[in-house]
């Protein structure tokens, strides 16, 4: 058992777990509130972003399919600006390009209008686009209507976390796995790391993203929820003349995903995807990757198998596009007719974080929860890297708050 002693002095005011994009911001706004507040994040592997930040399309999101009011809303219309704000002030890879929104069959028409007035409503410019104007954006695109959102951009966001890591000013340690944590509310907290560190600190902030329920655990609290990992499978265009910029159909708002779509990233490629299917590890980015505790873990929770009995249609349908290359051709060609099966070339897969309620329901906002002196980020999947400056901003509230208190 770890412990922590009253005469041992504290190794840092704020330990951070998780040195993806949400940590790093979070090290960054806590040290540019309150300068002086010694700041450590453990990130488990060598670098900064390797699992979600670093996995993902790479799209600075506008806000318009979230909820006016919601978390996801603010901080995603907050943080778009923010983050080319942040892009242009250090030089990192960015364009603002603007999307379109498409819709191909007659009864995605009612959806359409219903973000066109969700869009308003969260602040952001939407204009309304006919035949004749989606062909102006994109020629070979094909839809009954759409919209242009022209807040959406593109950045690389691993030299956005790699700049939050640098600027914070923290003592983040790579390769340090954490294994145990030893919470005493009246004393702080002191976790020990696999290879047998431990540090201690007043603060605890849990931002472990696809290990974050594991972390909330391990500290003592019950997160009322489960991370269920989806993977989300992308193919690279052969022939990326074929699309301008970003092209999305629209999306079904059962769910947090927001279907098949095609991104012209920073580099002039072309991403197509992704779909979303059910992982066979955290890390699970193929289907080779299996890991049995995982697996048993995501069973054992009734919340995977209600949500399974809910939306199995959806999900079959994943799966069919992920095992099925044609079936997923089918899909790209809703929007881009022009596409075969040539053009799509297999490329890296990324992991989405989705926590799970106990009901089956997917936590469709941001979810983050307090503890006796600790802060768990339970849910940030897209658009949490667009949304992270807020997010970080948000977070280091709480956790100076529970400082000035310790």
């Amino acid at each position: 058992m770890v412990q922590v002693r009253p005469e041992i002095a504290y190794d840092c005011d704020v330990l951070v777990i998780g040195g993806g994009i949400v940590g790093l911001s979070t090290a960054y706004a806590i040290t540019r509130a309150a300068p002086g507040t010694r700041v450590t994040v453990l990130e488990k592997e060598p670098g900064p972003a390797r699992h979600q930040t670093g996995r993902n399309s790479g799209v600075i999101h506008s806000g318009i399919y979230y909820r006016p009011g919601s978390l996801k809303a603010r901080f995603a219309v907050r943080g778009a600006a923010e983050m080319v704000k942040f892009c242009a002030e250090y030089g990192i890879a960015h364009a603002v390009t603007g999307k379109l929104i498409v819709a191909t069959e007659r009864e995605e028409l009612p959806r359409l209008h219903a973000l066109v007035q969700r869009g308003r409503e969260n602040g952001i410019p939407v204009r309304e686009l006919g035949i004749p104007q989606i062909q102006e954006y994109e020629p070979q695109v094909r839809g009954l209507a759409a919209i242009h959102v022209g807040t959406t951009g593109v950045c690389d966001f691993v030299g956005v976390a790699r700049q939050l890591a640098h600027a914070s000013g923290a003592d983040i340690r790579y390769g340090a796995q954490v294994e145990r944590i030893d919470r005493r509310p009246d004393l702080g907290v002191a976790v020990r790391t696999r290879a047998g560190e431990v540090v201690r600190a007043r603060v605890l902030v849990n931002c472990a993203g696809l290990y974050c329920d594991e972390v909330a655990r391990l500290t003592g609290d019950d997160p009322e929820m489960r991370i269920v990992p989806f993977r989300g499978e992308y193919y690279e265009l052969a022939r990326p003349d074929l699309v301008r910029g970003l092209v999305y159909p629209v999306p079904d708002p059962a769910f947090p995903f927001l279907g098949v779509h095609l991104t012209r990233g920073i580099d002039g490629g072309v991403h197509i995807g992704p779909n979303a299917v059910p992982a066979l590890a955290r890390e699970g980015y193929g289907w080779g990757v299996v890991r049995p505790r995982e697996v048993a873990g995501t069973l054992a929770w009734p919340g995977s198998w209600q949500m399974a009995r809910q939306h199995w249609r959806y999900g079959a349908g994943e799966l069919r596009r992920s095992v099925s290359k044609r079936a997923f051709t089918t899909a790209v060609r809703r929007l881009l007719p022009a596409v075969t099966q040539d053009d799509l070339v297999p490329t890296s897969a990324g992991v989405r974080a989705q926590a799970v309620l106990r009901d089956g329901s997917l936590v469709d906002d941001f979810l983050i929860k307090e503890g006796p002196r600790t802060v768990h980020v339970l849910n940030a999947p897209s658009p949490a890297a667009t949304a992270s400056l807020p997010i970080g901003r948000e977070v280091a509230k709480r956790a100076l708050g529970m400082l000035g208190t310790a």
